[in-house]
């Protein structure tokens, strides 16, 4: 899932970048759109693996 994520960012960059170089405003856009749903994945992976590496809770009794 967190390949999915860094590729969705990737291409997010280039339109991003074409929009610029073009001037098209609204390919600049959707390029930034792209970016932004591509750290979902990698947040997600990456609580994960922090909520894995955190040792469980004491109980206090």
């Amino acid at each position: 899932m967190a390949g999915k994520g860094g590729t969705t960012k990737v291409k997010g960059k280039a339109k991003e970048m074409t929009g610029k170089v073009t001037g098209n405003r609204g390919k600049e856009a959707e390029g930034r759109t792209h970016q932004a749903k591509g750290e979902e994945p990698l947040r997600e992976a990456h609580d994960r693996a922090r909520g894995a590496a955190e040792p469980p809770k004491r109980r206090h009794t």
